[in-house]
């Protein structure tokens, strides 16, 4: 395989750019190569610069559920860009997204649109501030939140782990109202709320974490954290960046029937423009500013491109049928990869959820971070590269998901299984 190009803009871009790219996972460091860079994306593959095509179970990292370059999602943003790319001021569309994104997801009355997935969460973070008085947040060992400075804390050990720097330049001041604890630990979160929850203002959780690799929530965990932040005047955020619009129209609080109090949205509303949004019942949402004192703002929130991708794209999901068959895909898909691990004895364990999965390079259990950190990702690293030069592009890293779209068909994903057998025995020898 040639990468002769790819080669050539790394080494110009590292010039330029931090390690050559503008996210850290890009770099490929953690799978023993150098990234490849893409010149276009349709359907289910992705094309490198040097002509290369790979099926891409990325996509991009989630939200491209109708596969790339959907042609109504296309259209949507010629259309608009003819008129105008950024306005600064209200535009009809970002009403028309509003009414779609609040009907869909159970917990929304209102919604603010902002630009990423970081900003939603640090957005609902001062809300809950603002709304209980408190200080102090919860969240759970592994799961990303984006990288404002209250979400960048180390998971440690111990029955409570009081937040440290994850990174340089996060004052300890910041971090030390956070709090992280064992995720699907629910006796450990009862202990933590029996103790600090007098100064305990939110609970942010990915309800099915996907930023360790998938790990679902068990059977009892959501409920719990819904019926103890009630008792102690808790607001409990959704992060559902990842899995709203995902897992179901409605998100994961949909598909497990938990109305969190905030629900944080990104990545798919915009058909895969940067874009994000945070919203809840009306007696919170009320205390935005204009309409209340907590003031949060963004000159690009509500841009009118992201705002007609999302409208196109969601008018597509709401489709009857659309998740049930991404569903049985998603089910034969699963069965058929776990049929290979078995055969070839490889260790894995494949954690799965709707269209989103991660095959874990390990024999244990994945129900936490700790049990993902079991993971071997020497092995993975191999297994990467070993699809990588069979025309299958997955994530760079053991600990993300890999995901499903409608432009799956049956006969790429076949191709996507013979890939991994051959991966897969290949790991055996």
């Amino acid at each position: 395989m040639n990468t002769d190009r790819s080669a050539q803009l790394f080494a110009q871009a590292r010039q330029l750019i931090p390690g050559g790219v503008n996210s850290p996972v890009r770099a490929c460091r953690a799978v023993g190569c150098d990234p490849l860079f893409v010149q276009k994306a349709q359907g289910c593959r992705i094309t490198d610069v040097d002509g290369n095509t790979f099926i891409d179970l990325v996509s991009s990292w989630g939200p491209m559920i109708l596969g790339h370059a959907h042609p109504k999602v296309v259209d949507a943003i010629r259309e608009t860009a003819a008129l105008g790319t950024s306005f600064g001021a209200p535009s009809p569309l970002e009403v028309e997204l509003a009414e779609l994104v609040c009907a869909a997801v159970p917990s929304l009355d209102k919604v603010r649109f902002v630009n990423s997935g970081t900003e939603a969460t640090m957005s609902a973070i001062r809300l809950a501030r603002a709304h209980t008085g408190r200080d102090v947040v919860v969240k759970f060992d592994g799961c990303y939140h984006g990288h404002a400075d209250s979400f960048l804390v180390k998971a440690g050990s111990g029955l409570i782990t009081l937040g440290i720097p994850g990174s340089p330049g996060v004052p300890e001041d910041i971090v030390k109202n956070t709090i992280s604890i064992p995720y699907n630990d629910i006796a450990v979160f009862k202990q933590t709320l029996q103790e600090r929850g007098k100064e305990i203002a939110c609970v942010i959780v990915e309800p099915v974490a996907g930023n360790m690799g998938v790990v679902p929530p068990e059977p009892g965990f959501l409920e719990t954290l819904r019926s103890e932040t009630t008792s102690h005047g808790i607001v409990l955020i959704f992060d559902e960046v990842i899995t709203g619009f995902r897992l179901a129209l409605g998100g994961a609080q949909e598909r497990f029937g938990i109305r969190p109090d905030l629900t944080c949205l990104g990545k798919i509303i915009g058909g895969g423009l940067p874009v994000g949004a945070y919203g809840g019942s009306m007696e919170l949402m009320s205390q935005v500013a204009p309409d209340g004192p907590v003031y949060q703002a963004g000159t690009l929130s509500g841009n009118p491109l992201a705002m007609a991708a999302g409208i196109a794209m969601l008018k597509i999901l709401n489709r009857p049928d659309f998740y049930t068959d991404l569903e049985d895909k998603s089910d034969w898909f699963a069965e058929e990869l776990t049929k290979i691990a078995q055969t070839t004895g490889v260790p894995t364990r494949l954690n799965r959820i709707g269209s989103m999965m991660t095959c874990f390079f390990t024999k244990e259990i994945v129900r936490d971070y700790t049990s993902a950190m079991t993971a071997d990702v020497a092995r993975y690293a191999d297994h990467y590269r070993n699809m990588l030069a069979e025309g299958v592009w997955l994530a760079p890293s053991q600990f993300e998901a890999f995901f499903l779209s409608a432009a799956h068909d049956r006969d790429v994903l076949q191709r996507v299984l013979a890939a991994i057998a051959d991966s897969f025995k290949k790991l055996m020898n």
